[in-house]
């Protein structure tokens, strides 16, 4: 018993012990990151050694200690510390990130692939940053090889090599004429063939001639170029495009310079024809892939990004093309949707209103494609929030497919096809807005139903099936104006796309509308195109016509016309389960449930099928509507 009490108390002292430690290794790891966020990480390190010191188990102190040391460039210890972590927590994420940063930083490529590996391995969820890290280790094991090769061509003395050496210490002779500078850059531009020039041009300090050079600085720089300092921006934004064509440690280079940085949008907004295309042809290089693209949004203030490259829509040339081409490129980075956000109501959306009034008077083929970008960028929901809440934009909608009637040219179709495709996704949202225009909205697509362009005319109903959601108004208006006997037509020979804005269509306008209910008897005679769409693999068509049908069996006589047909055998089918869509079969069964107290001859064939059951529990549904 003595023994025991000994051990106890021993245990009880030892985790006594430990608390205070822990406290105390806590207080210190809290020091060590005050030190690291002030860059101080020689103190920072200090002070997760005095805390292992109190406890040796406490990983957290070890991966800070590892940070620190890389930021030290003390990898090894870096490394050590990540391999004291692991025994700690065989889980850590943080110690294989630490260590593949330390492996690349010591150039065993290898050895960090395998560390960023282990991080998936444990978490499937981090393959976001699994990509980005193969794709760091992968960018500087190119840029080294490149390095390498670039070196050796220039020891054995090959001519292109050493010319571009050469050039590069001539564009550093100070205070020449800005045309011998200009002549110079052409000259190296000329030279740069492949990645051993641009590899070249980078290890002989090539980007630095902005930094070094004042007259050429301050000619790029100018707010109000002359001619010559015209020629000379247009002679670097060619030179660029040279040194970064395909070459990705370039393109980080460059952008990562500050007067670079601070010049693109500036470049695009000078209103000097040859500036802005090659500036675009610059920012091509990066918007094209996806690495590019993340070092723009990663150094780049894309905030009015968005509105400087709409307006080249004004623009009759190929810089519109080019500039559409890199909004489209951009539309795929969420960050970059994010940054939009800054600018759309004071910016981007007054400009955008302008284009879509001024459509007879732009680039036609740019403003389509511009178009169709906003309603790509109305994926975003604040995006799309916004936008669906301006009143002019909606009046700008309206005239441009109010223009359609006057002109009828390929290109104006292209942007009729492309707006219609905006309001679409605009009336995923609902708001007085919406509401306001909706009569206006539907009247217009009712008038675009007679269009030869059937892509028109898809999306006239696609624009139906959503806006008369918002107005009771405009259904009576629509159905005034014959919608039913047009769906009906549109359903007969639609294809899929067609037919689910059709009878989405019909579903709202049966839904609380006594004349859409008889019209649609009238049209179809037996439900020949109800019962057909029935019969649709695509459950939401299916589940609309089960609706329609039973919306327009409380029209006299209507039930009885489906006597001789097979619409219990598919409605059971649809009521009974075979449907994942609880409400394909809710609205089976209300079909089915009307039918047969519409017309009670229909029992007998629910009979036959042994579908009581079915019409028994599809009663709640009547009972309830």
């Amino acid at each position: 018993d003595g023994f025991l009490a000994i051990l106890e108390k021993d245990a009880k002292e030892r985790a006594k012990r430990r608390k205070r430690n822990e406290h105390l290794a806590n207080a210190l790891k809290e020091k060590g990151n005050d030190a690291f966020r002030k860059g101080d990480y020689v103190i920072a390190i200090q002070r997760y050694t005095e805390g292992l010191e109190k406890l040796k188990d406490k990983q957290e102190l070890y991966t800070n200690r590892a940070q620190a040391y890389l930021k030290t460039h003390d990898y090894e210890k870096a490394i050590g510390d990540c391999e004291w972590a692991l025994k700690c927590n065989e889980k850590c994420i943080k110690a294989y990130f630490l260590m593949g940063k330390a492996h690349l930083a010591l150039k065993r490529y290898s050895e960090s692939r395998q560390c960023y590996e282990k991080i998936l391995q444990i978490d499937p969820q981090k393959e976001s940053l699994f990509k980005d890290c193969m794709n760091e280790v992968n960018l500087e094991e190119k840029r080294m090889k490149d390095e390498e090769r670039a070196m050796k061509k220039v020891q054995s003395g090959k001519l292109a090599a050493l010319s571009i050496k050469e050039l590069l210490q001539k564009l550093d002779r100070p205070d020449q004429n800005i045309l011998y500078y200009t002549g110079g850059i052409r000259l190296l531009t000329g030279a740069v063939k492949d990645c051993t020039e641009q590899t070249l041009f980078r290890t002989n300090n090539g980007f630095s001639i902005l930094k070094d050079n004042e007259i050429v600085r301050r000619g790029f720089c100018a707010e109000r170029k002359n001619t010559a300092e015209v020629d000379l921006s247009v002679s670097l934004l060619f030179l660029w495009q040279a040194v970064c064509a395909g070459n990705e440690e370039n393109q980080r280079l460059l952008l990562t310079h500050p007067d670079v940085n601070a010049q693109l949008p500036k470049l695009l907004s000078s209103g000097v024809p040859e500036i802005q295309k090659e500036t675009l042809a610059l920012i091509s290089l990066y918007s094209e892939n996806e690495n590019g693209r993340r070092l723009l949004v990663r150094h780049q203030d894309l905030t009015k990004w968005l509105q400087i490259l709409m307006t080249f829509v004004n623009s009759a040339d190929a810089r519109a093309s080019s500039a559409m081409n890199i909004l489209s490129d951009l539309t795929q980075e969420e960050r970059f949707k994010t940054q939009c956000h800054v600018m759309l109501s004071t910016g981007v959306l007054p400009l955008f209103t302008q284009l879509l009034t001024s459509a007879k008077l732009v680039n036609q083929a740019a403003l389509a494609r511009c178009i169709g970008i906003m309603g790509n960028l109305c994926a975003d929901v604040v995006i799309r929030m916004q936008m669906a809440e301006c009143k002019e934009c909606w009046q700008a909608c309206l005239k441009l497919v109010d223009e359609c009637f006057d002109v009828s040219t390929p290109k104006y179709q292209e942007c009729l096809f492309a707006v219609l495709g905006l309001m679409m996704n605009l009336l995923l949202e609902s708001n007085v807005v919406i509401q306001y225009f909706a009569v206006d909205i539907s009247g217009r697509c009712m008038s675009l139903l007679r269009d030869k362009d059937g892509r028109i005319v898809t999306r006239a109903i696609g624009v139906l099936s959503r806006i008369l959601l918002a107005s009771s108004s405009a259904v009576e208006e629509v159905v005034k104006g014959g919608v039913v006997k047009k769906m009906v037509t549109f359903l007969k020979a639609g294809g899929q796309i067609t037919s689910n804005y059709g009878i989405k269509t019909l579903s709202i306008c049966t839904r609380s509308n006594r004349q859409a209910q008889e019209d649609l008897v009238k049209s179809d005679k037996r439900f020949r195109v109800l019962l057909k769409l029935l019969e649709s693999e695509n459950e939401m068509i299916v589940g609309n016509a089960a609706f329609c049908l039973g919306q327009c069996l409380e029209v006299p006589g209507a039930a009885t016309s489906l006597l001789n047909s097979n619409v219990v055998m598919i409605l059971l089918k649809h009521a009974g389960g075979d449907a994942t869509r609880t409400l394909v079969q809710k609205n089976a069964a209300i079909a089915l449930g009307k039918l047969c107290v519409a017309e009670p001859r229909h029992i007998f064939q629910l009979r036959k099928l042994n579908g009581l059951a079915i019409l028994n529990s599809s009663m709640k549904y009547v009972h309830t509507i």
